[in-house]
């Protein structure tokens, strides 16, 4: 599922995946592309949608954070793993 945006596919409610977080999975996509995936759900998300990018590049750990905040949206959690990264993103405007 390497560089496919998803709704919640499995799995019931857990911290690092609220129920109904879209789910952009850019495990495999270098940079920028899981920047640029992020950027795409999040205009097509409404106001308070949460998406969760996962994501194995390591530019991501800043470039992600970096763009939430400039864009004025709300990095709500990180977990940084061996294999890849969570990132859980609140859309504000």
């Amino acid at each position: 599922m390497t560089g496919e945006s998803s709704t919640n596919p499995t799995g019931p409610e857990t911290p690092a995946r609220p129920a109904g977080a879209r789910v952009v999975d850019a495990r495999g996509a270098w940079c920028p592309g899981p920047l640029m995936e992020l950027i795409a759900a999040i205009q097509e998300e409404d106001a308070g949608s949460q998406i969760e990018v996962l994501s194995s590049d390591q530019g991501s750990r800043q470039d992600i954070p970096l763009w939430v905040r400039k864009a004025g949206h709300e990095l709500v959690k990180v977990e940084e793993g061996t294999e890849f990264d969570r990132y859980l993103i609140r859309k504000t405007h």
